[in-house]
């Protein structure tokens, strides 16, 4: 009974850590920024593929993949918000969503006909396969190397939103745009640099979560929804909000998949309605 236990919590809270690495970008930079960007997704897709495509075939090691795949794709959304997302900021939301969504197929189509439309396997490294010994159960090495990864990149973040010059500046203009762009604080770098944090580390979550979630062209589709939902019930701009959100929605999932595989998902999709009925602004969110 403990050792099942332990095995749904560290499962979940692996799978947890991966929806968290790729939804925090998405959380700060929607409250920042107040853009409906369901692109967001797509450039977690992106950053899978750099990493994998550069350890298959161009040797590249994991470490340094990592690296890699969050810079390029830093820098491509970056590009991507000066030249595109800027001109629809002060636009309507349904402006933003089928911009976004628009993009969401054009990266789709485009990666079917550069790398095919198959699944990419992951190559893990030997450190990392196989099981710990954590006392109570053995569980698999990359999954708590996903977890302490996890909680390492939460707690650097909230470092860096709460004890920086940088991170101050978000949070001002997260709480007042206007207020903020009075004194001084320049709008447009603090939305590309974040714009392009967010979707570095995006990059990276789909990087390290493709051995969970696999890693095809209709990835950013299929996870689309659990992006949003752990955004929605951690709160905008909440880095921890985000992180509790996203271990109780993978504990939640790999529970209720191992149980009852029918409906679980389902099961997930009313308790966030209800919840958000109940927290518009989500768990941690702050009101409106």
């Amino acid at each position: 009974m403990i050792e099942n236990i332990a095995s749904m919590l560290l499962g979940g809270m692996a799978a947890g850590m991966v929806l968290f690495i790729v939804s925090v970008g998405l959380s700060v930079t929607m409250g920042l920024m107040g853009f409906v960007n369901l692109a967001h997704g797509a450039f977690a897709m992106l950053g899978g593929y750099i990493i994998v495509l550069s350890m298959r075939h161009w040797g590249v090691g994991f470490a340094a993949a990592l690296a890699i795949g969050f810079v390029l794709t830093a820098a491509i959304s970056m590009v991507f918000e000066r030249l595109l997302y800027s001109r629809l900021y002060k636009a309507g939301e349904l402006d933003q969503v089928l911009f976004t969504i628009g993009l969401v197929f054009m990266f789709i189509a485009g990666l079917t006909v550069v790398v095919g439309p198959e699944n990419q396997p992951v190559p893990i490294p030997a450190e990392l396969r196989g099981q710990l010994n954590l006392g109570i159960v053995q569980y698999r090495t990359y999954s708590i190397f996903l977890i302490v990864v996890g909680i390492v990149i939460a707690v650097g973040l909230w470092l860096g939103f709460e004890r920086t010059r940088f991170g101050a500046q978000i949070r001002a203009a997260v709480d007042n745009r206007r207020m903020a762009e009075s004194l001084g604080i320049n709008i447009d770098r603090l939305f590309a640099i974040t714009f392009g944090f967010g979707s570095g580390m995006a990059a990276i979550g789909g990087g390290l979560g493709a051995e969970f979630l696999g890693l095809d062209p209709q990835y950013a589709l299929k996870y689309l929804v659990f992006f949003l939902i752990v955004v929605s019930v951690g709160g905008l701009g909440s880095i921890f909000g985000v992180f509790w959100a996203s271990i109780i929605i993978g504990v939640l999932d790999f529970v209720l998949k191992k149980y009852v595989p029918q409906g679980g998902t389902l099961f997930i999709y009313v308790l966030t309605i209800m919840l958000l009925l109940w927290r518009p602004q989500g768990l941690f969110g702050k009101p409106q």
